[in-house]
């Protein structure tokens, strides 16, 4: 996507330097940091420099790449693995990234492993391109039909935390639809979600929509009900850190309670879901998937932001910020979803409805 009118994917290769954003800093500076070391690329993901599903992946695999590329011996492969797969715990992808980079490398001579990692990395960040592209041409075709239906008249989309490019290689999963529609000319209006803790929608999600001209407004995470009530949104559209195989969904904390009131008003209630999105070994997204707990002191009890006068500061609204709980995502039950949005088609959120899309899984 563009920032400042230059295209720029969320990580990539200068020379053989892998470079990322530091999104910890957006909307407010555009800091790019470097990933030579496993620790790099370790604390990348553990202190959300990078976040989003999908971006967390590419990240697992260039760090995988960069440690075996510093020492390609078994030790270091095994090492590499165990600490990328413990940096984070909830998001799908970042497992599937580096279990496929085993994969690659297994029995392969030491001299070509990296090689071969740098490739594959490459490659995976393509392929999420192109399934966020093509989850955006799936979704647009929705857009299309509420439309047609009000007849020239805005289209609302509501949207929560941050699922779009930031969080992914390019275009995103659930902003890419909205990316979609805005670029052939439709009338479209994003409620942003200011999404509490860490304001990844009104930090990221608003920075991404302002930077590509996007109509939007933020509000607050409790909103989003009251707006649904009068009519005044046509459709949501979320991500996903992890599906299970019957379509249960994770996603960034209050998206459950989004998906309630959505069910109670008649609002179609979408998921964008990449397949590597997709955990085909659980079923229950409720008692099986792990939820991230996060510091609340650091996340909910303090927030940065900048004053009046341009300065970066971190504030606390509270009385004892240490007197918080930061539960990072919850889990929407299949039976409040419209549908799932994937790469290869729409289907609704059912372990029957992924296999027809995805029969090789079954």
């Amino acid at each position: 996507m563009k920032v400042n009118g230059q295209n720029m994917r969320t990580i990539w290769v200068e020379g053989d330097v892998v470079k990322i954003i530091d999104q910890r800093l957006l909307p407010h500076e555009l800091k790019i940091i470097s990933l030579g070391t496993l620790e790099d690329a370790r604390a990348a993901i553990a202190d959300m420099k990078v976040r989003g599903a999908p971006c967390i992946g590419a990240t697992a695999m260039y760090g995988m790449a960069v440690a075996v590329r510093n020492d390609p011996s078994d030790i270091t492969i095994k090492t590499a693995y165990d600490t990328l797969n413990a940096s984070r715990p909830t998001a799908v992808n970042l497992k599937w990234a580096i279990d496929e980079c085993m994969g690659a490398i297994d029995g392969v001579d030491e001299t070509k492993r990296a090689d071969i990692l740098f490739a594959l990395a490459a490659k995976n960040c393509d392929d999420d391109v192109a399934m966020c592209s093509n989850i955006g041409d799936y979704g647009k075709a929705l857009l299309d039909e509420i439309a047609t239906t009000k007849d020239g008249e805005v289209v609302n989309i509501l949207t929560h935390c941050n699922a779009g490019w930031v969080a992914t290689v390019d275009w995103g999963t659930a902003i890419s639809p909205i990316y979609k529609a805005f670029n052939a000319g439709m009338n479209v209006h994003v409620w942003v979600d200011e999404t509490r803790p860490r304001s990844q929608g009104a930090r990221l999600t608003a920075w991404e929509l302002e930077q590509h001209g996007v109509p939007y407004t933020v509000i607050t995470d409790n909103s989003g009900g009251h707006l649904m009530q009068h009519g005044l949104v046509d459709i949501c559209l979320v991500g996903t850190d992890r599906t299970t195989a019957t379509g249960d969904v994770c996603n960034k904390i209050g998206t459950y309670l989004k998906a309630l009131a959505a069910f109670d008003n008649n609002v179609p209630f979408y998921v964008c879901a990449p397949s590597n999105s997709i955990d085909w070994d659980m079923r229950d997204g409720l008692k099986e998937i792990p939820i991230e707990v996060r510091s609340g002191e650091q996340e909910v009890g303090w927030i940065m932001g900048r004053d009046e006068d341009g300065i970066l500061r971190r504030v606390t609204t509270m009385p004892d910020p240490a007197k918080t709980r930061n539960d990072a995502f919850d889990v929407t039950p299949r039976k409040y979803i419209t549908g799932l949005i994937t790469e290869r088609g729409i289907t609704n959120a059912s372990r029957a409805g992924l296999l027809a899309l995805f029969p090789e899984k079954g």
